[in-house]
C-alpha cells in the first residue's frame, strides 16, 4: 500500500476489549457438534485430540499470538503474509480465507437450523429436512447477523459475546454430567490404554484427522480485526492465552464425557452432545429433564454468533484487499455513521444467501451436487492460508527478531522452526487426507471434482489480481 493510501485509509472504531476477543475466539474455534463425531468414532479420538492440540493448535496460537502482537491491524494473515512474501501471495492467502468462509457459512447456518429443532423437541420429527423451515431459519438467521455487525463493532460484538457464551454453557455441562457418571457408575464404553491407541486406516479413521484439525482452527479469525481492538498488541495474544486452553480441555473433557455417558452406537453425529447433556442431566436428576432443550437454545445462538464471527472477520480481509485495490474500491469504504467496512459484510452475505438458495433449493439435484463438491473444496481451501501462517512465521522472525512490545514464541529461532513445520506438516497431511475419497466411491467422483472446485476458484481469483495489477501498473 502506498503512503498516500495509508493515509486515506478509513478509521475504524476500536470498540473491542479483552473479553470479546475472548469470547471471539470459543464462539470461531469451539464446535461442539465435533463432540459426537469423534465420540462415534471412539476411544482413540482422545489421542488424536491431544495430538492435534500438540503439533498443530498450539503452534498455531503462538504463531498468531506472535504475528498479531508485531503487526496489530486489519487483515490478520492476509497482511502478515503480504509483509513476508509479497502482494501476489498476499493476495492468494486473502482471497482464499475470504471465499473459503463464503462457503461455509450455509454449512454453519443449516447446522443452527437442525439443531434448533431440538429446543422444540422435535429433533426427531423430520422437520429439519422441511424445505420451507430451513430456507427461513437460515435466512433469518444469516441476516440478523448482517445487521448487527453493521451497525457498529460495539453492537456486532454482543452476538458474536452472547454466541461464545451459548457455546460454552452446554460443552461446560457436558463436562459436569461426564464427570458425575465417572464417580457413580461405569462407563458406557470401554475406555483402556489400548483403546486410545487408532487400530484402523479405513476412511472413517483418516477422515477423522482432518475433522479435528478442522476443528481447533480459527485462531487468526480475531486478529482480522486488529485496527478495531483495544490496545490489540496486548489484548490480541492475551485472548489466545486465556481461550485456547478452554477450547483444548473442553474437546478432551467433552468427548471423554460424550463416552463414559452414551455408547458409542448410539451416539448421533450431528446431536450426540446434546444427547450426553440428556443423559448426564437425568442421572444427576430426573428434573433437569429441561436442560437438553435449553442447551439447543444456548447452542444455537452459538451458531449465529458464529456466523456473526466468521461474517465479520473474513469481511476485514476483504476491507484490507479493497484498500490495497485488488478487489474494487467499494470494498474498502466504512459505513459514514456506524464505521464499519459494510459493503464487504453485504457482499460476503448476498453471496452466501445465494449459495444457501442453491443448497436448499437444489438439494438432491444436480445443482446441489456442485454446491457439495465446493463445500468438499472449501476445506481444502481453508488450509491454505494456514500454510502461509506457518511460513510467514517463520520467515518474520528470521528477519526481524523479537522486538520490544512483540509477544514471541519461547525457546528461540530453532523452537520457531519446530513450530512453524509441526504446523505446516500437519496441515499439509490433513490437507492429503482430505482428498482420499469415502469407500465405494470413485477418486473422481469425489475428490476430483472437488480438487477441481478448488483449482477453479484459484484461477478466478488469479484472474481477479491480474487485471487488478494491470489496472494500477497503468496509473502509476
Amino acid at each position: 500500500m502506498s503512503q498516500e493510501n495509508k493515509q486515506a485509509v478509513p478509521q475504524l472504531v476500536r470498540g473491542l476489549k479483552l473479553r470479546d476477543l475472548v469470547l471471539m475466539n470459543l464462539v470461531a474455534v469451539l464446535g461442539l457438534r465435533h463432540l459426537g463425531t469423534s465420540g462415534a468414532a471412539g476411544p482413540a479420538t482422545l489421542l488424536l485430540w491431544v495430538l492435534a492440540a500438540l503439533f498443530f493448535f498450539v503452534p498455531q496460537g503462538l504463531a498468531v499470538i506472535e504475528l498479531s502482537s508485531r503487526f496489530p491491524s486489519s487483515g490478520g494473515v492476509y497482511d502478515w503474509t503480504k509483509r513476508a512474501l509479497g502482494e501476489g501471495h498476499g493476495f492468494i492467502c486473502g482471497w482464499c480465507y475470504w471465499i473459503n468462509n463464503v462457503l461455509y457459512y450455509p454449512n454453519l447456518l443449516i447446522s443452527a437450523a437442525v439443531i434448533a429443532t431440538y429446543m422444540f423437541g422435535a429433533g426427531d420429527s423430520g422437520l429439519k429436512d422441511n424445505l420451507m423451515y430451513v430456507t427461513v431459519t437460515t435466512l433469518v438467521c444469516l441476516w440478523i447477523a448482517v445487521v448487527l455487525n453493521i451497525v457498529g463493532v460495539g453492537t456486532g460484538k454482543w452476538l458474536q459475546n452472547a454466541g461464545g457464551i451459548g457455546t460454552y454453557i452446554p460443552g461446560v455441562l457436558i463436562i459436569v454430567g461426564g464427570l458425575y457418571a465417572w464417580f457413580t457408575r461405569p462407563a458406557a464404553n470401554s475406555i483402556s490404554l489400548s483403546d486410545l491407541l487408532p487400530k484402523s486406516t479405513d476412511y472413517d479413521s483418516l477422515n477423522l484427522w482432518v475433522s479435528i484439525a478442522f476443528a481447533y482452527a480459527g485462531l487468526e479469525l480475531s486478529a482480522t480485526m486488529g485496527d478495531e481492538v483495544e490496545n490489540p498488541r496486548r489484548n490480541l495474544p492475551l485472548s489466545i492465552f486465556i481461550s485456547a486452553p478452554l477450547i483444548g480441555l473442553m474437546y478432551v473433557l467433552g468427548t471423554s464425557s460424550v463416552l463414559w455417558l452414551i455408547p458409542r452406537g448410539d451416539i448421533n453425529v450431528v446431536s450426540g452432545f446434546l444427547q450426553a447433556i440428556e443423559v448426564g442431566m437425568k442421572q444427576i436428576s430426573p428434573s433437569l429433564v429441561w436442560v437438553a432443550p435449553l442447551c439447543a437454545a444456548l447452542y444455537t445462538v452459538g451458531n449465529i454468533g458464529g456466523v456473526g464471527a466468521w461474517l465479520t472477520g473474513p469481511a476485514r480481509v476483504a476491507f484490507a484487499i479493497g484498500l490495497d485495490n485488488y478487489f474494487p474500491p467499494a470494498f474498502g469504504r466504512v459505513h459514514p455513521r456506524w464505521r464499519t467496512p459494510y459493503v464487504a459484510i453485504l457482499v460476503e452475505a448476498m453471496l452466501a444467501t445465494i449459495l444457501l438458495l442453491v443448497f436448499v433449493q437444489g438439494k438432491g439435484t444436480k445443482v446441489g451436487q456442485v454446491y457439495l463438491i465446493l463445500l468438499s473444496a472449501q476445506v481444502l481451501i481453508y488450509f491454505i492460508p494456514y500454510i502461509y501462517l506457518f511460513i510467514v512465521f517463520i520467515i518474520h522472525r528470521r528477519r526481524e527478531g523479537v522486538k520490544e512490545g512483540v509477544t514471541a514464541a519461547p525457546g528461540g529461532m530453532l523452537a520457531v522452526w519446530f513450530y512453524g513445520l509441526s504446523g505446516l506438516a500437519v496441515t499439509l497431511f490433513a490437507m492429503s487426507l482430505t482428498m482420499v475419497p469415502p469407500g465405494g466411491v470413485a477418486w473422481w467422483d469425489f475428490s476430483g471434482k472437488a480438487l477441481m472446485g478448488v483449482v477453479g476458484l484459484l484461477l478466478f481469483g488469479g484472474i481477479l489480481y491480474w487485471r487488478a495489477k494491470r489496472k494500477l501498473s497503468k496509473h502509476r
